[in-house]
């Protein structure tokens, strides 16, 4: 298929590797490219595929999950990646969205959610439960990193869609709430991601909240 998603899978369990290999080819957009037994073959898988979408575990040998998102980061090599994870922790969870990720599942949620989780972080969008997004995004501004710059430039229906995005909203969401077009949606956010410096959804919806936290 023309539209396939490219995926590289990485789980140190042999048997939840192969099971998630099965389970991503039974959907007609999805085609695994590769999948990794350890971080430093999740590493490798990402140089010579270039995959869209990279399902990583955090815990493996050779690399953790946390340690294959450092590096790409570093590398600038921004592959949407999905945590598919046991951990609980929500320390662990910041950590990850600090390092890159771009979608959190649990290896206890239906396979439907790590689908909608695929398809979301591979159009651009984010893909969080609501409690971990609300968790994660607080951390993050409450902590005085360095943030993007300000939304000073911004139009005032472009400041709309960033606050947009800051609930959590999708493209389609909010081309409905403000009746334009989905296609008017990406525009807007190209501008905004341009004036703004925020590189994705995230870095914007963390900068959106900061604001709105300062005007308080």
């Amino acid at each position: 298929m023309q539209n396939q998603i490219a995926i590289v899978i990485a789980d140190d369990h042999a048997v939840l590797r192969e099971s998630l290999v099965a389970l991503l080819h039974s959907q007609p957009d999805f085609n695994v490219v590769g999948s990794a037994a350890n971080g430093e073959e999740a590493m490798q898988l990402v140089q010579e595929h270039r995959p869209d979408v990279l399902v990583l575990d955090l815990f493996m040998p050779h690399g953790d999950g946390f340690e294959v998102l450092r590096t790409l980061d570093r590398a600038g090599d921004r592959v949407a990646s999905v945590v598919l994870t046991g951990s609980e922790s929500h320390s662990d969870y910041v950590q990850v969205v600090r390092l890159g990720a771009r979608g959190l599942v649990l290896k206890a949620d239906a396979p439907q959610k790590l689908f909608n989780a695929i398809r979301a972080v591979a159009e651009g969008e984010l893909a969080f439960s609501d409690e971990v997004a609300r968790s994660v995004l607080n951390a993050i501004v409450s902590d005085p990193q360095p943030k993007p710059t300000s939304m000073g430039r911004l139009s005032e229906r472009e400041r709309q869609i960033s606050y947009m995005v800051a609930r959590g909203m999708k493209n389609r969401d909010i081309a409905r709430e403000l009746n334009i077009s989905e296609n008017t949606v990406k525009r807007h956010l190209q501008s905004i991601f341009s004036k703004t410096g925020a590189h994705d959804r995230l870095e914007l919806a963390v900068l959106a909240l900061s604001e709105v936290s300062k005007a308080a």
